[in-house]
């Protein structure tokens, strides 16, 4: 590969949709036990199909065939978006398989339910990246090796666990407090485990189509494809890798139709390769030819949300942190849950999208957060939410007892067993006493069987305390 067309390309689309809760109110915990607005959820599915997902991916099919082998594209799909297809659009799962059958796509991995796992449970992030694998698998026909996580979020100690599962790349955001005086525009890799490979986003460019193509006020509009294809170019000195990041409903939902957002996409890949040095890759084809050039260090999680570019957006309050915190001391108990219910609310609970809603920003971050919220506030959305989670509590404890409470009675059993052992050894020990024997030792024989009579009955009595304290514990419990 020659110097010059050392030069990449990476477009990545996130494609997610939550399962959103309908209004729950204090009074249906114990009665109502499913939580989901299914109109809200099935019409906002259809209008996103109709408007981003199915003529998007018409495009993209369109472009694939067009460059013949060199235009290529990556794409992440949770776990919650394809059971919205399933249900709702199966077509739109269908045009995805399309693509993937075209080889000149990359589907990441992720964890299925687009959740925070990897900020509270490393068990539980690993499980639902595996569960997102094996989803991959049976509905793409596809085996993932990169990783994207939930909002790019990312550390060094993520990095590390998902280069111990075997990942080739992961994604993440180009923050400036992070980079300094780095620039995005170079491939890294993770500071614990070399062997990841880390992508970073250029928002600048990413922000240029997902959020000011439509702004007729920004001094650049209207973008086309040769003016974007003109700021690769003056990046071409001091670059090797661009990363284009963007959510898939930047084309056609978030810009509509009418501001001419397919055309844009339609037009850009050429205009990309007959003008500039780059050439498309996914990310793991990037990480497989191109060298990085250090490692990058990020002790505290980022993510690509917010100005901040950390996790403010999802755990940067206290309802928030309230929230997540009481969700996620369930872990342990839904493990050992065989309902098939709890176990599907446990995946649609986990979406960060429930704690986005609880977010109380300011500014443009909070027009931001406005914009995609479905509740009047933040303390709306906390409080919807915490009535949900407190009824999948209950449900689940008729399920699995308290463990705390388990043990104590296990406890107490195994106490009343080593005292009814005691009182028969006394027993038989009494009546050996009673057999008669020399009359020299009649007195002390006499004594030491009353001793034992005495001992034993307070024994009796003991255990019958415990007893009833077992009783009551399971009585409370129940």
């Amino acid at each position: 590969m020659s110097a010059v067309n050392k030069k990449a390309i990476c477009f990545y689309f996130q494609v997610h949709q939550p399962f959103r809760l309908k209004r729950y109110r204090f009074f249906d915990l114990g009665h109502d036990h499913y939580y989901y607005d299914d109109f809200s959820n099935e019409s906002i599915m259809r209008k996103v199909a109709e408007k981003c997902y199915l003529p998007a991916n018409e495009v993209m099919l369109d472009l694939i065939l067009k460059n013949k082998g060199k235009f290529k594209v990556s794409f992440s799909l949770t776990g919650l978006v394809i059971n919205q297809f399933r249900l709702y659009a199966p077509e739109v799962l269908d045009s995805f398989r399309k693509l993937a059958e075209t080889g000149m796509v990359e589907f990441l991995a992720e964890t299925d339910s687009h959740s925070l796992a990897s900020l509270k449970r490393r068990s539980e992030f690993e499980r639902q990246v595996n569960v997102h694998k094996e989803m991959m698998k049976e509905h793409l026909g596809v085996e993932p090796t990169s990783f994207r996580n939930t909002e790019l979020i990312y550390s060094d100690q993520i990095g590390a666990w998902i280069a111990d599962m075997g990942f080739k790349a992961m994604l993440t955001e180009g923050a400036k407090h992070v980079l300094g005086w780095k620039s995005p525009n170079y491939l890294y890799c993770n500071s614990l485990n070399p062997r990841l490979k880390v992508l970073l986003r250029n928002f600048v460019l990413s922000d240029d189509i997902a959020f000011r193509f439509s702004n007729k006020g920004w001094n650049e509009w209207p973008l086309t494809s040769d003016k974007y294809a003109s700021w690769l170019n003056k990046l071409i000195p001091k670059s090797e890798l661009i990363n284009v990041f963007l959510d898939y409903e930047t084309f056609g939902e978030h810009n509509w139709k009418e501001t001419g957002i397919f055309e844009f996409l339609t037009h850009l890949p050429g205009s990309i390769l007959r003008k500039t040095p780059f050439r498309f890759m996914t990310p793991t084809e990037v990480a497989d030819n191109l060298q990085p050039v250090s490692a990058i260090s990020v002790p505290s999680p980022i993510s690509w949300a917010d100005e901040e570019r950390d996790i403010t957006a999802w755990h940067g309050n206290e309802l928030q942190v309230a929230a997540l915190n009481k969700l996620y001391e369930l872990t342990d108990k839904v493990m050992q849950c065989n309902d098939n219910q709890i176990k599907i609310d446990w995946e649609y609970l986990q979406a960060s999208d429930h704690f986005y809603y609880m977010a109380t920003k300011f500014f443009s971050d909070g027009v931001v957060h406005a914009y995609f919220n479905p509740y009047e506030t933040p303390y709306d959305a906390f409080m919807n939410y915490m009535n949900i989670l407190s009824d999948f509590e209950i449900r689940i404890n008729r399920y699995i007892p308290d463990i705390n409470e388990k043990n104590e009675i296990s406890k107490l059993n195994s106490l009343i067993v080593e005292k009814e052992r005691i009182i028969d050894d006394q027993l038989k020990e009494i009546e050996k006493l009673k057999k008669p024997k020399s009359r020299g030792k009649t007195g002390l024989r006499a004594a030491a069987e009353m001793d034992l009579k005495s001992e034993t009955k307070a024994l009796l009595k003991e255990t019958k305390t415990i007893k009833r304290g077992t009783k009551t514990t399971r009585n409370n419990k129940s």
